[in-house]
């Protein structure tokens, strides 16, 4: 049987800067994101390789715990340090500088590990828009035996 792809799309508004970079960036700044989570597999015996329902269950409460959040990495001591004395603040920290690589990366890993218990879904791509022609792609190979239907 024929490998097919899916795909869903998700939105959500978030601020970060990058300290050690030496532009604009270096700013705290904000992206509209929007995020593309595609699957390859062999279609189930109802004919889906993942009904999307159960892919936005995956992947919604990602986009909630950023959306209008501010992503601070762990060594932006200056930031963190506004933020313990602003708790009333959204704010997500992560162990990476904020980078649409990074941050790209960092939602394939966390999906890739909710995704390997669906047999039939053999690869996750990831995209990650930052602006409207700015993204980071990667890939999860997941299952390497696709259950036929």
């Amino acid at each position: 049987m024929n490998t097919v792809r899916i795909a869903k799309e998700f939105r959500w508004e978030m601020g970060h800067r990058l300290p050690l970079h030496s532009g604009q960036c270096s700013n705290i700044h904000g992206h509209s994101y929007r995020l593309r989570i595609a699957l390859d597999g062999i279609p189930d015996a109802n004919g889906m390789v993942m009904d999307f329902y159960d892919l936005a269950a995956l992947a919604q409460p990602i986009v909630d715990m950023l959306d209008h959040a501010f992503l601070c990495s762990s060594d932006d001591e200056t930031l963190l340090r506004f933020f313990r004395d602003h708790p009333e603040f959204k704010v997500v920290t992560v162990p990476f500088p904020t980078t649409v690589e990074n941050i790209c990366r960092w939602i394939a890993e966390h999906l890739g590990q909710q995704l390997r218990r669906y047999q039939n879904v053999t690869r996750l791509h990831v995209r990650l828009h930052e602006t409207a022609t700015a993204f980071a792609e990667c890939e999860v190979p997941l299952s390497t035996t696709p259950s036929a239907p």
